[in-house]
């Protein structure tokens, strides 16, 4: 079976996530700044999140994502075509990740970039691949999510800084005869910027303004809860399938009470949610990939599963990818 205008379908073939070894608990934060484990789980389910080594940059960290996803699906760097990395904590200004990326794995052809969309970014990059391959112009592409967001974190807000982590998740995106990305939709609203940014920038060699990471927890909680909620339905029904048909759930990992409100909205079980911030906190693009890593590894998400996934973010950006594993 073909896609439109003959044009292949596009497959997830395989998955990959990768860890920082530095775990930082709760408690250890109580050291760091006044809050309390017990704060943390309550208002967002978090537990312990990793934390980047120096000189370990977003690149390195998509490495070891990209190597488990190949490997998962049989694959070496020689078949990939295109690699897609979804981040917002780069390496440098230029060039992109994915092209550092690109030289990290000895790719020499096809195309690669970065997507910026913050934590819709995987979403982001995922939409973007599959039309890719669907259109016939790459093959198998590698579409990551990874973050350092520890490096752009002020330590010592805690409203922030304890509900973040780094790491990187990867699929292998093939063409495909069988149906795999059913349908993507993709959202922005560049209105809201100002609920969450990192306003700072680099000029004459300074940084101007503030490089850290500024969020107004309400009124973000508010938005994504109604934005997922939206486009979950929007997804089912460009698909005719109901909420019955979901096998997995995989939101972007902020804060599980988003998570749940987002799932009892929708009439989605929490044995079909996937949570995993609790042990990764929130990896903004790399949470989805990350989370989808863990649970085929884990086989709450098998082959012939519908699998919906769900990002939202800085921009204020948001979307979601319908798909069968």
């Amino acid at each position: 079976m073909a896609g439109p205008s003959g044009a292949p379908f596009a497959r997830i073939t395989g998955t990959g996530s990768y860890l920082p070894a530095r775990c930082l608990t709760n408690r250890d934060l109580e050291a760091l700044v006044d809050t309390t484990d017990e704060w943390i789980v309550a208002r967002t389910g978090i537990r312990q999140r990793h934390i980047a080594a120096d000189g370990e940059f977003t690149s390195d960290l998509a490495l070891h994502a990209c190597r488990a996803a190949l490997a998962a699906a049989g694959r070496t760097s020689a078949d990939v075509d295109l690699i897609i990395v979804a981040t917002s904590t780069p390496d440098m200004v230029f060039p992109s990740s994915a092209c550092l990326l690109q030289a990290k794995l000895g790719v020499a052809r096809g195309a690669a970039f970065d997507v910026q969309a913050v934590c819709a970014g995987f979403v982001y990059g995922l939409a973007t691949a599959d039309l890719f391959v669907r259109a016939g112009q790459f093959r198998c592409a590698l579409v990551v999510g990874a973050e350092v967001f520890s490096r752009i974190l002020d330590w010592k807000d805690r409203s922030t800084c304890v509900l973040f982590g780094d790491g990187a998740g990867a699929v292998v995106l093939e063409a495909s005869p069988q149906p795999g990305i059913l349908s993507s939709h993709l959202h922005a609203d560049g209105r809201y910027a100002g609920i969450l940014n990192t306003p700072g920038h680099v000029a004459g060699g300074a940084i101007q303004g503030d490089p850290t990471l500024k969020m107004d927890g309400g009124a973000v909680f508010k938005l994504a809860v109604r934005v997922l909620e939206d486009s979950a339905r929007e997804a089912l029904a460009a698909n005719g399938l109901g909420v019955s048909d979901v096998d997995a759930y995989i939101a972007h990992q902020a804060n599980v009470r988003i998570i749940s409100h987002v799932a009892k909205k929708l009439g989605i079980s929490d044995a079909r949610c996937i949570v995993t911030v609790d042990r990764h906190a929130n990896t903004s693009a790399a949470s989805i990939p990350l989370a989808l890593d863990v649970a085929v590894r884990d086989g709450r998400v098998r082959p012939g599963h519908t699998v919906l996934l769900q990002g939202v973010g800085g921009g204020f950006t948001w979307g979601s990818v319908l798909l069968k594993y």
